[in-house]
């Protein structure tokens, strides 16, 4: 069989069913967004913030754990994979991105191992993001004895909430450790951010009371999919404390519809008095936002955002960004392009302060139509070492000035608009 004929049997109807939603979506989505006030909030370091915070998500936040920061795929993949080996009673996964490759068999033969030995091991793989799973990495799972479920696969009678995803990157291990992040399963997390074929991206992993609430999110969606309920102490036990950082995870969904992950970043930014340092693969925000953060520039805060630059696997969402920018750099915001490959991490910090990590982009689908999880901490050090990654990413950046984001060609202005036809979905 030819190449072309190869890929055109292979994904065709999934383009299909995919433009069919599109459609759909649009002709008949009731959904609308939430209309978020400018007024004054509490100072990031008061009670008050943290509280409001709780109020607003719904997402207490929980004492006693030991968090961790990983940057790039050298960090992050040998740690989720030590966890999951010491692993005795349970691991549950939801992933957007599980690949065929060499990271994906590395995982799939450790979830598979694991199962053997009596582990209980239960995957939760998006129909669209993983649907490049493979074969083989199937057959790996099955003949291991893990247990494979898909959150909404296309079908022609369920079209219009295929829509809504599950972007979600958690895998939790006995119910006390959790990992969540900006990366999936994919050769392309592999190394350090050394090259363009190498992302770069950060991931946070919880041992304590607080991954319990990652596990929650998991069990919501599987019984949503696949009809069980999970239970017991193999999947919820009891979890001494076994650090000393507060840790409130933040998990959103559009059954609400205004995801909390998007009411988080939007009262972090009406907190912010200071500094406000944005790193995010797809920035793109609406009026309503890019007038928050004129806001904040107003009051004396320094807004930096690290953005993908030219290595970016979403051409839709790159031309939809830079019609942006001079909103925003006629407000006073920083913005630099990453420049060695594809930035794919989403981290936000506060006043030097404050800080969040997870899988939320900072645009309509992750606020709005996505499940999503971000972690969010208040810890000095844990901030201390975002915040150095961050100035370290901007040394290997370009900052954008308006003169020359003005002087752009009108192909490149065309394309912009070609791109604003689906913002809606960005």
């Amino acid at each position: 069989m030819a190449v072309w004929l190869y890929w055109l049997e292979r994904y065709a109807g999934a383009l299909i069913a995919a433009t069919v939603s599109y459609v759909v979506f649009h002709l008949s989505a009731k959904w609308h967004p939430a209309i978020y006030p400018l007024e004054s909030i509490a100072d990031i370091e008061s009670v008050s913030f943290h509280a409001t915070m709780a109020g607003v998500t719904g997402m207490p936040l929980i004492p006693g754990n030991r968090v961790a920061i990983y940057n790039n795929g050298d960090e992050f993949y040998p740690a989720m994979l030590e966890a999951i080996e010491s692993a005795t009673l349970s691991i549950t996964m939801e992933q957007y991105i599980f690949w065929d490759g060499e990271v994906g068999r590395r995982f799939a033969e450790a979830f598979a191992q694991k199962a053997r030995q009596g582990v209980s091991v239960k995957l939760l793989l998006d129909a669209v993001g993983s649907s490049t799973l493979g074969p083989e990495i199937f057959r790996i799972l099955e003949a291991g004895g893990c247990q494979l479920a898909w959150f909404r696969p296309i079908h022609w009678y369920t079209l219009h909430p295929a829509h809504e995803r599950n972007h979600r990157k958690s895998v939790i291990v006995d119910g006390r450790i959790a990992f969540t992040g900006g990366a999936g399963f994919g050769d392309q997390w592999l190394g350090s951010a050394g090259n363009p074929k190498e992302w770069r991206d950060i991931q946070i992993g919880i041992e304590g009371p607080a991954a319990v609430a990652q596990q929650t999110g998991f069990v919501q969606n599987w019984m949503a999919s696949t009809g069980e309920i999970v239970a017991g102490p193999r999947y919820f036990p009891s979890t001494p404390d076994a650090g000393s950082v507060a840790v409130q995870t933040i998990l959103s969904s559009p059954i609400t519809g205004a995801g909390a992950v998007g009411t988080m970043y939007l009262v972090a930014l009406q907190s912010a008095k200071r500094s406000l340092n944005i790193a995010n693969s797809y920035f793109i925000p609406d009026s309503r936002v890019i007038e928050m953060l004129a806001e904040a520039c107003r009051r004396g805060v320094i807004v930096k955002v690290l953005v993908a630059g030219k290595h970016n696997d979403t051409w839709w969402a790159r031309q939809n960004s830079v019609r942006r920018y001079g909103d925003l750099l006629r407000a006073g915001v920083e913005i630099y392009e990453f420049q060695p490959t594809m930035l794919h991490q989403k981290i936000m910090i506060v006043d030097g302060l404050w800080a969040t990590v997870g899988t939320a982009n900072f645009d309509n689908r992750s606020f709005a139509l996505n499940e999503e999880t971000n972690v969010c901490v208040h810890d000095p050090g844990l901030v201390d070492d975002l915040s150095a990654a961050f100035l370290a990413d901007l040394v290997r950046s370009k900052q954008i000035h308006l003169r020359g984001w003005k002087r752009r060609g009108l192909w490149q202005k065309i394309k912009e608009q070609c791109a604003a036809l689906v913002e809606d979905q960005m």
